[in-house]
């Protein structure tokens, strides 16, 4: 299992309505994200940048990209969000700018030598 983040910008004048939209998400749409693969799914928001961080685990991120590219239920949310961004090309499940994990706090105490080890 990979984790995968990644960062878009909302109009400042539309982020109460983006709010308002992903409570909830279509049930239709929540299905179609866990049928990709797509788990521990969040969106934080920075109201002061207009910025949205979201963070995923997925076992094939290619794979998941690929089925909700396909998806209808997806290509219809994605229509339907496409307004909210800023600077976008695509769709926002397509397109999303990829962050780079550098700390990870499970991976590195994973790490640790055990006293048995040294």
């Amino acid at each position: 299992m990979s984790r995968y983040a990644f960062i878009l910008q909302v109009r400042p004048e539309m982020l109460d309505e983006y709010v308002a939209r992903h409570s909830p998400v279509w049930p239709e749409m929540l299905t179609e994200i866990a049928a990709a693969g797509r788990r521990n799914y969040s969106i934080f928001l920075d109201r002061e940048r207009s910025a949205l961080f979201g963070s995923y685990e997925c076992d094939d991120e290619t794979a998941a990209r690929d089925y909700l590219a396909a998806s209808e239920v997806a290509g219809r949310w994605e229509a339907d969000m496409a307004p909210f961004f800023i600077g976008l090309e695509g769709r926002a499940d397509q397109a999303a700018t990829p962050l780079t994990e550098v700390f990870n706090l499970e991976d590195q105490l994973r790490a640790i030598p055990t006293e048995s080890e040294n």
